[in-house]
């Protein structure tokens, strides 16, 4: 009877490289199956393949199950193809050698690197060592390797995830890029569409439902798509949920900016992942084909941070939520409505009244309030149409040499605050050394400087940015009027007009509104440049 009841253990990583047959899954059953014929000895009773699985872990599934055989006493023999095939970590390989298999009795059989713990002096203990540290330099290099490739076709703008977001699919011709998936695509539009009309995440999710739109999750599960099993916040019955809305409507990839490495493994001998910080994900705009407009995704991440809670019993944001704020005290004006002889009166008022120091309490009327606004936002629209017009007659050329020495200007401006800054960092520690300075006051100073030089690198950025646009001539000229010009036959106000065109109402008084529209910075740009223009030909 043979003595031993061996496990031939087969793994092949996904690292490893398939045109090598030497690596394969038959090539190494066939080279245990020899060396078994030729030792009557050894009688194999089962095989275990783990099939995609590195080497530098031991939480492989048929490699638990196998040692389970072992600590059973099912097997007393393990046979590999060499020693990288147990595992390249270096500890942990040799406490399997040298520990756990001895205390079990079990023999260990690495066939090409000629180690057989049944045979006296069957190889160097020093050379085993050698050849797990070699094993696991080779994963280490490996796992370098891969990470810079990835990192290189993530800054490319090539997609490199397994599974492509909601509305997207990989493209036939490139597996690196996203397509807008048709029928997915439409449900994405509509969502945002929703969103922008004032419905709330849930509300939406209840409409699609409705609708019998398939979620994310049941969308690919039934059209055959590959899908990430913990990817999506579906319900559990595959509907629709407020979650899934609100993951859809702060996700960049719908405005064509493709947005990898948020997470990943902190090192190659650690497979669990970890979030990064949003300071570490990599950005690449204009990677694919957007789905929603620029201009739309981020109106509804402004949307996010105001206060758009919906009443009771109700799907729908009140019109002038989070935009309506108390001039005296700056807090967000609340609706409330009364009930007088069977009728209904909303009004608006500040709820921290006097607490907060308001001199007035002023209550406004919903009915009256839209009227005002409605009416001074058709003047101001009114004002953007005529300003168009006359711009229309102004040539190019003109323009772009007006806001090229506009932006050059205040990029000398920011260069040399910033060379200050700079200059009065550099002297703190020097001040601190000689006393002029206590160790608190450096150590605040050197943040507020340091605050200052960062906040200035970012507006040179956006600065040197917009001139490249405009030397280039690639600026859309005054694109920010068509926003206005689009509601030039405006009658009455909805969720989606207001928070398009308006950043906020204050209300100073009951007879008196400040209200600052959208892109109020490129009307004044606008309206200086027809200024500016006219005092050229008068002189």
């Amino acid at each position: 009877m043979p003595k031993y009841q061996a496990a031939e253990y087969i793994r092949l990583s996904y690292t490893d490289d398939k045109q090598n047959e030497s690596d394969s899954v038959g090539n190494q059953r066939k080279l245990i199956e020899n060396f078994v014929s030729q030792n009557a000895d050894i009688e194999v009773i089962e095989e275990k393949i783990d099939d995609g699985y590195s080497g530098i872990i031991f939480d492989r599934p048929a490699f638990k199950k196998m040692m389970q055989d072992v600590t059973d006493g099912k097997i007393n023999c393990v046979i590999v193809k060499d020693l990288s095939r147990l595992g390249r970590e270096y500890i942990e390989t040799g406490r399997y050698l040298r520990r756990i298999f001895p205390a079990y009795g079990v023999r260990f059989i690495a066939i090409n690197d000629n180690i057989d713990t049944a045979r006296e002096n069957c190889g160097d203990d020093l050379a085993v060592s050698v050849k797990n540290i070699m094993n696991e330099a080779y994963c280490r290099d490996i796992s370098i390797k891969t990470r810079s490739s990835l990192d290189v076709k993530r800054r490319n703008g090539d997609f490199v995830g397994a599974f492509p977001v909601y509305g997207y699919f990989k493209s036939a011709e490139s597996r690196n890029k996203l397509e807008p998936d048709p029928y997915a695509s439409r449900v994405v539009r509509d969502i945002f569409r929703m969103r922008l009309e004032g419905s709330s995440a849930s509300r939406i999710a209840s409409e699609l439902n409705r609708l019998c739109v398939l979620s994310p999750l049941a969308y690919k599960k039934n059209n055959g798509l590959p899908y990430a099993k913990h990817g999506y916040a579906d319900k559990e019955n595959c509907k629709w949920s407020a979650t899934t809305v609100l993951r859809i409507l702060q996700d960049e990839t719908y405005a064509g900016t493709l947005v990898q490495g948020k997470q990943g493994t902190p090192h190659y001998k650690i497979k669990t992942m970890e979030q990064h910080p949003s300071s570490d994900w990599i950005r690449v705009p204009g990677a694919h084909e957007a789905i929603v407009a620029q201009r739309d995704f981020e109106l509804v991440q402004r949307i996010r941070h105001l206060d758009t809670r919906t009443a009771p019993q109700q799907d729908t944001v009140y019109l002038f939520s989070g935009v309506l704020v108390c001039g005296c005290c700056g807090a967000r004006m609340t609706r409330k409505t009364n009930r007088v002889g069977g009728k209904e009166y909303h009004y608006y008022y500040c709820p921290t009244g006097k607490k907060h120091g308001c001199e007035h309490s002023a209550m406004l009327k919903e009915s009256d309030l839209t009227t005002c606004v409605r009416d001074a936002l058709k003047s101001y629209i009114d004002n953007v149409v005529s300003l168009e017009a006359l711009l229309s007659g102004i040539n190019q050329q003109r323009i772009n040499r007006e806001l090229t020495r506009e932006y050059t200007d205040q990029i000398t401006a920011n260069e040399r605050r910033m060379g200050q800054y700079q200059e009065f960092k550099s002297r703190l520690y020097e001040n601190m050394v000689q006393g002029i300075l206590t160790k608190e006051e450096f150590v605040t100073m050197k943040g507020n400087y340091s605050a200052e030089i960062e906040r200035l690198k970012t507006a040179l950025s956006d600065l040197k940015a917009k001139l490249e646009d405009v030397m280039g001539n690639r600026s859309e000229r005054n694109r920010w009027i068509s926003h206005f010009t689009q509601f030039a036959t405006l009658q009455e106000l909805d969720r989606k007009v207001v928070v398009q065109l308006i950043q906020s109402i204050r209300v100073m008084s009951k007879n008196e509104l400040k209200i600052t529209f959208n892109y109020a910075d490129e009307y004044e740009k606008a309206l200086a440049i027809l200024t500016s223009v006219e005092q050229r030909k008068v002189g």
